[in-house]
């Protein structure tokens, strides 16, 4: 797993005009190249009279699967765009077209770029960039007499926490970052004096507006 990666919240779109022509930008996260091609589809049905449906999306951790479609623009003026923005912005696992209805006006090839270009950066604001932050997912468990240590030393120190289960002890699911993990456990041994169990679980993704630090 990455230590961190940068994708978006959700679908998301927005619409913007230039020179008459109606340029609406949709962004979706998506984790294969299936959802990817059923999401472009989806868009493509709903704006079935829309002149060009141009579209791009990179996936993978790698970004292994990289592809781009001007549907009918001329080449180069509108899939590469998109597809830039997206790489431009370091995004990861994300789907974005970019809907065109003509207004009347010729924009000329520099000026489609242009525009493609603006309507992928608007849906993707619209999804809502986030990041994505490998955490290990650890578990402490202490007697009710180390509860109120364990807590107030956690928050001090920031700690990302999940569920706290009270049952004949009390049990502190904790995030640190993955790359921290093993240095927050030590820590965790050390602050109950040995007293506590200490569960190493495993890693997942969590969503940030921001990485940590």
């Amino acid at each position: 797993m990455l230590a961190h990666f940068k994708t978006i919240q959700s679908y998301g779109s927005s619409e913007i005009i230039i020179k008459k022509s109606r340029f609406i930008g949709h962004a979706k996260p998506v984790e294969s190249e299936e959802a990817a091609a059923q999401f472009i589809e989806a868009i493509k049905k709903e704006h079935k009279a829309a002149t060009h449906n141009c579209s791009a999306y990179v996936i993978g951790d790698r970004d292994q699967i990289q592809k781009q479609s001007d549907d009918g623009e001329p080449s180069g003026t509108a899939g590469k765009p998109i597809l830039e923005v997206i790489k431009h912005q370091g995004l990861k696992n994300i789907a974005v077209v970019v809907t065109r209805y003509f207004g009347g006006i010729m924009l000329g090839a520099g000026g489609l770029i242009r525009a493609y270009t603006d309507g992928a950066v608007v849906g993707i604001e619209a999804a809502q960039p986030i990041y994505k932050v490998n955490h290990q997912k650890v578990m402490i468990e202490v007697d009710y007499t180390w509860y109120g240590k364990i807590e107030n030393e956690l928050r001090n120190q920031g700690m990302l926490l999940g569920d706290i289960a009270f049952t004949d002890k009390v049990t502190v699911t904790c995030y640190p970052l993955a790359a921290e993990a093993a240095a927050f456990i030590n820590w965790a041994t050390d602050l109950t004096q040995g007293q506590g169990i200490i569960i190493a679980g495993e890693n997942e993704y969590i969503v940030h507006k921001n990485l940590p630090g």
